[in-house]
């Protein structure tokens, strides 16, 4: 099932001594479109520092609860590795924790989903090490800039991810005023680059392509018919499953 990551922010981290603090974000592999940790913002008990737990550590997430449950304990949590949760994180801080925790290595079993050609990112300057983890808040409000045109076609207002493999389908971006706010979903490999200087996200989407792209609903779950009409509309099949 597909779930909005906006929703899923605030949703209780439950560890074995209780819970441990709340859903403050997630970080996302922008190779691969794949959350690889969500930010936990502690509560009193460790002075609310923010943490990070990989997906790999999630059990079956308790939904009607809003309550993700972890196989940890609050010492583990104490003693883990530091690091500042506002900025890049980098292979060398990922291969501690993974030795800390017992963490399998993601970047040396998965292939890469979505080719970095398309999607481009422009190197930042003074960040060194391996930066390719991004912030779902932080992309949250990037531009989209139409495609050979001055004026911005919206923003990006949500990520829409699979439940069940922690992997980006879709960007939910919301039109300006002069579509009257209409949400739409783009595919994450039609995007054609990600500017974190600019804060924008590139489409080959023009003004006249938005008003004929499928409307979203953020109040309805994505299923199954209105996936086959986006990919319909970008003229991409659309996986049988």
């Amino acid at each position: 099932m597909l779930r909005s990551l906006n929703m899923l922010l605030g949703y209780t981290i439950h560890e074995k001594d209780g819970d441990m603090g709340h859903v403050h974000d997630f970080l996302f592999d922008d190779t691969s479109w794949t959350i690889r940790y969500l930010v936990v913002e502690t509560g009193g008990w460790l002075h609310r520092k923010r943490v990070l737990i990989s997906t790999a550590a999630l059990g079956h997430p308790e939904w009607s609860r809003r309550r993700f449950p972890v196989n940890l304990t609050r010492e583990q949590v104490r003693n883990s590795p530091e690091l500042d949760t506002d900025q890049p994180v980098y292979r060398q801080q990922e291969i501690a924790m993974s030795a800390y925790y017992g963490w399998p290595h993601y970047w040396t079993l998965e292939p890469i989903l979505v080719a970095p050609a398309i999607v481009r990112q422009e190197e930042e300057p003074g960040v060194q090490g391996d930066p390719h983890l991004r912030s779902v808040k932080e992309v949250t409000g990037y531009r989209v800039p139409g495609e050979g045109e001055d004026t911005d076609l919206g923003h990006i207002a949500d990520f829409i991810a699979e439940e069940q493999t922690w992997t980006i389908r879709y960007l939910v971006m919301e039109a300006g005023a002069w579509l009257r706010g209409k949400k739409i979903l783009l595919i994450c490999d039609s995007l054609q680059s990600i500017s974190w200087a600019r804060k924008e996200v590139a489409t080959a989407m023009a003004r006249q392509d938005a008003e004929r792209a499928p409307a979203f609903d953020p109040a309805a779950p994505v299923n199954r018919e209105h996936e086959v009409r986006v990919y319909d509309y970008y003229g991409r099949p659309k996986d049988e499953g």
